[in-house]
């Protein structure tokens, strides 16, 4: 996805429509620019592609029919357990936002799976998402919806059996125009904020201008820290201690109720009795249909859990730890590492012995050895060379920075999201230009990004990528061969603008 290919003939305008509410002050405005899990979305000019498709109760419904409403437009695959459910919350939130307003606002999904585009995927969706009749979810036959993603540019592609596509949220207005394009980045706790918004985009653009009921912050809320011991409400009542305590390792298995249309999670986390040592589960509550959801999912247990089930409310818990799917597994080392993780949402759920032998696995492994996800956001004492040799068969993308460098600091959020949302199909490694070792470690444990990188001069650099650097930041994409497709000097202002360029060099040359 590239917001340099989505609607070259749409993007003209460079000035953002006027908002109301909190973006529309300087502190606000500032607060967003620099927050980098935030799209503060793109202006679009131009009609919206009509569209005629069937909805989750089997009647066609056309883009043009709802004239005279606001569209909260958004691409959403029917299995989704990544960012979908994100957006559409955010949607839903928007929309509460706006108070009886809402009502002059239609919310609007298109199917972006081609493999369950029957009726019944877009129905179980919205049953348990809580959206039946909050919005319309519309599929169609693979020719039908080919056509919409084309004409909306939304790219798609089937990776490692998941879907992979544009997480994008298009405003369209009372009169059918295309008005602002969001995309949905991997934070739970941004949720509300993107909500709101949307919610002032919408806000500018009906009568009288309504007000938004919400005065929510858009500086970045920061994912709890994973050396901090927190409290977090407990399903069923009282609370839970969750991070280090007794320097003994913990396991966490983070979950949604909705989790149920990719797997059995009621026998899932029933084989959890089973297992034995430190576990806690983590229901992501800020992303639940409604505070109902759980409690009424754990009556249909017939083995109550025998661990405890933590509520994370405000999805700093999910950011902290570094969840990018549900169900997702995470083991946490006494002094906050990641020691092991697993995506059940793309590798399955683990059987108690399988999960009990992988979690002694991760314990027992030399640091060298250990997870992937234990080097992320580390300085390594290794080769550059080496680690993008040991990458061949694969797209990588090299980051070099420095931690002196202003526009380095600026642009290392956006390259944490890109790494979160393409990891599993580009590797990230990031290059530490002539700098000392501590001033480098410093930097990345206060600019985080899921991947390692490697103290580099420029002669080394131009061994490995030819042409070296003449500033930094500047970011290499090389080929699954290791050949370098594209140089790009400067700083990265957008996260579209980094997102297209991953598309096009590190997965599209």
């Amino acid at each position: 996805m590239t917001l340099r290919r989505l609607w070259p003939a749409l993007l003209l305008s460079a000035v953002a429509l006027a908002g109301c509410g909190g973006s529309s002050s300087p502190t606000a405005s500032q607060a967003l620019a620099s927050n980098p899990i935030l799209d503060p979305g793109q202006p679009l000019t131009g009609p919206a592609p009509d569209f005629t498709l069937t909805d989750q109760f089997g009647h066609p419904v056309s883009l043009h029919s709802l004239r005279g409403k606001v569209v909260l437009l958004a691409f959403n695959d029917s299995e989704c357990t990544t960012i979908c459910p994100l957006t559409t919350t955010a949607m839903l939130d928007a929309k509460a936002m706006l108070g009886r307003a809402g009502s002059e606002v239609a919310l609007l999904g298109v199917n972006a799976n081609p493999d369950a585009t029957a009726v019944h995927y877009v129905l179980s969706y919205s049953e348990l998402h809580g959206m039946t009749r909050a919005w319309r979810f519309l599929t169609g036959s693979i020719g039908q919806l080919d056509h919409v993603w084309r004409a909306y540019h939304i790219e798609h592609a089937i990776v490692a059996g998941q879907v992979d596509h544009t997480p994008a949220l298009f405003v369209i207005d009372r009169q059918g125009r295309l008005r602002k394009l969001y995309i949905t980045q991997q934070s739970y706790a941004a949720v509300g904020q993107l909500g709101q918004l949307v919610a002032e985009e919408v806000a500018s653009l009906l009568p009288g201008h309504p007000r938004v009921d919400s005065r929510l912050s858009y500086a970045r809320v920061r994912g709890t820290s994973r050396t901090a011991r927190v409290t977090l409400p407990r399903a069923g009542g009282g609370t839970v201690s969750v991070g280090p305590a007794g320097g003994k390792p913990h396991l966490y298995v983070f979950f949604a109720t909705w989790d149920r249309e990719v797997g059995d999670l009621a026998r899932e986390l029933e084989s959890l009795n089973a297992y034995h040592g430190e576990l806690t589960a983590v229901d992501e509550a800020s992303v639940e249909p409604s505070p109902r959801a759980l409690p009424a999912f754990l009556r249909t247990l017939r083995r109550p859990p025998s661990y405890p089930i933590a509520l994370d409310t405000t999805g700093r818990l999910a950011d902290g730890y570094e969840v990018q799917d549900q169900p997702w597994f995470v083991l946490i080392g006494a002094d906050g590492r990641i020691l092991w993780f697993r995506d059940a949402g793309v590798d399955g759920w683990p059987a108690p012995t399988t999960l009990a032998a992988q979690v002694r696995a991760a314990l027992f492994k030399a640091p060298s050895t250990v997870a992937p996800s234990a080097k992320a956001g580390t300085l390594v004492n290794g080769s550059l060379g080496k680690a993008i040799r040991a990458q061949r068969g694969r797209p990588v993308v090299v980051n070099v920075w420095a931690s002196s460098c202003a526009p380095c600091r600026a642009e290392f959020g956006l390259l944490a999201a890109a790494a979160s949302r393409y990891g599993k199909r580009v590797a990230f490694l990031g290059a530490d230009y002539d700098d000392s070792a501590g001033d480098a470690e410093a930097f990345l444990r206060a600019h985080h990004v899921p991947y390692p990188s490697y103290s580099v001069t420029n002669g080394q650099l131009d061994r490995w990528l030819p042409g070296g650097v003449a500033a930094t930041p500047t970011t290499f994409y090389l080929g699954p061969q290791g050949e370098v497709r594209y140089r790009h000097t400067g700083q990265y202002a957008t996260q579209g603008s980094l997102d297209g360029d991953v598309q096009t060099y590190a997965l599209g040359g």
